[in-house]
């Protein structure tokens, strides 16, 4: 990360290690004390093996999201031309679209709308003017912190707007 080639992490080890805090803080001082560090590696791989495990899974949804869009956009290249788009940022205005596409905003109006008919996005502004539409099935996909079992997703603290 430190030199630009991630922009973000790819496991969210954190999550696990919050889940299973009283583990953690056990072995690591076990480690620390004691020097068993069998039982602290042990751990960590089993973190390692369900994040990534929960991460892949949630990959998985992403390409058929992503898939699903691409079928029901296929007849219009600009409305498709956004899918991949929306999967980086599930947010996107009539101006982001004209950027993006290098289009009038005529042109990117209609992709939006091809996109909003077909359910993929709506507009969660609820403004007639300025409207801020998002990609709800993506974001629910992106938008959770990844457990360890993956019993449950929780959304992330952090606020999007």
């Amino acid at each position: 990360m430190s030199k630009g080639r991630l922009s973000q992490p790819l496991l969210y080890l954190s999550g696990f290690f919050e889940e299973h805090r009283q583990d953690y803080y056990d072995l690591l001082q076990r480690t620390r004390t004691r020097s068993e560090w069998g039982n602290w590696m042990r751990f960590f791989l089993t973190g390692v093996i369900e994040t990534a495990s929960e991460a892949a899974s949630q990959a998985n949804e992403l390409v058929q999201i992503r898939e699903n869009y691409r079928e029901k956009m296929k007849s219009k290249a600009k409305a498709l031309a956004l899918i991949d788009h929306l999967l980086t940022n599930p947010y996107i205005t009539v101006a982001r679209a004209q950027r993006l596409l290098e289009v009038s905003q005529p042109t990117a109006r209609s992709a939006i709308l091809a996109l909003e008919s077909e359910k993929i996005i709506v507009n969660r502004s609820g403004r007639s003017w300025g409207r801020v539409y998002v990609a709800k099935e993506i974001l629910d996909a992106i938008d959770v912190r990844p457990t360890a079992t993956g019993a449950s997703k929780e959304p992330h603290a952090q606020a999007r707007s």
